[in-house]
């Protein structure tokens, strides 16, 4: 192997491993009470929150707003995400991610278990990981009491305070 490609393949473990904490935090501004301020330094310009059946926020306003509304209805949450793969490509990455994280909500003091698939496109800006784009696509939301094989249906961002 000749530098050349020994320094390329450094780069990629290195981007690989940067991306991995911009994900860490991310989970933690999450867990940090929604953070409006800090949700918004991790993404690009023109980056894109979406999540299937929770809603869709494009840029840094938009996407301060749904993190208001995520904290206007979650009291607690804990965001645990693992199984990355991680494909990078130059300033640009993709990757798709499991979460599963105990919550509760406002309203009722509601106790959920929610898990998740992200799928996460990234940009590296002036050396720096951003998100730009991430997708999530809930795979089940349970209630805390009845557990995951429970027929209760949760709708769990259409309740209102």
């Amino acid at each position: 192997m000749d530098n050349a490609e020994l320094a390329r393949q450094i780069t990629v473990l290195q981007d690989t491993e940067a991306i991995k904490k911009l994900k860490a935090e991310y989970c933690d501004i999450c867990d940090d009470d929604h953070n409006q301020d800090r949700i918004v330094s991790i993404f690009a310009e023109n980056g894109i929150w979406e999540g299937k059946g929770i809603g869709r926020a494009e840029g840094h306003a938009e996407i301060r707003k749904l993190f208001k509304s995520f904290q206007d209805r979650i009291s607690f949450s804990q965001h645990n995400v693992f199984n990355p793969r991680i494909e990078v490509h130059g300033n640009e990455a993709k990757a798709h991610w499991y979460f599963l994280g105990p919550f509760t909500f406002r309203k009722d003091n509601r106790q959920l278990w929610l898990a998740a698939r992200y799928e996460d496109d990234y940009v590296k800006i002036d050396g720096t990981w951003k998100f730009k784009h991430l997708r999530a696509f809930g795979r089940m939301a349970a209630p805390y009491e009845e557990g995951w094989a429970s027929k209760t249906k949760v709708d769990v961002f259409s309740n209102e305070l």
